[in-house]
């Protein structure tokens, strides 16, 4: 029962595709978590993004800033290494699917004008890995042939 647990979380159905898919979106999602969390890449860091989400009704602004930036970084780092792909990448959809309903549905589709349109694109992306797992490359289809 516990071998079959541990495989079904590290299978993954994905081929190079998923690698294709784990690389930029964990990276872009790390970058986001990075501003949240530690002001890097000209984020607001922790306690900046923390006053701007209660300021949009979010709140406790702090917790949800934790979980939204530590949901990018932790999530991000894991897509990219393909470790525990399926909940990291579930992790972040939901993510995104809040930020597309708290943030940005309201002003339409186009980044330009602040829409979902990247947001859609990366919860679509986490979507997919969600379902395909890690693929080739990863530490997950390593572990899965361990197991």
């Amino acid at each position: 029962m516990k071998t079959q647990l541990v495989k079904s979380l590290f299978d993954t159905t994905g081929g190079y595709g998923a690698l294709a898919l784990r690389i930029p979106v964990g990276l872009i999602l790390t970058a986001h978590g990075a501003q949240k969390l530690f002001g890097w890449f000209g984020g607001y860091g922790l306690a900046g993004t923390a006053q701007w989400l209660e300021s949009i009704g979010l709140a406790p602004g702090l917790l949800m800033a934790l979980l939204a930036g530590g949901a990018e970084f932790f999530g991000g780092l894991a897509l990219m290494l393909g470790l525990l792909t399926r909940p990291a990448a579930l992790v972040s959809a939901f993510t995104m699917l809040v930020a597309i309903v708290s943030v940005h549905l309201g002003n339409g589709l186009f980044l330009a004008n602040n829409g979902y349109e990247f947001a859609l694109a990366l919860l679509a992306a986490t979507v997919a890995l969600t379902f395909q797992g890690a693929g080739r490359l990863s530490l997950d289809g390593l572990l899965a042939r361990r197991v």
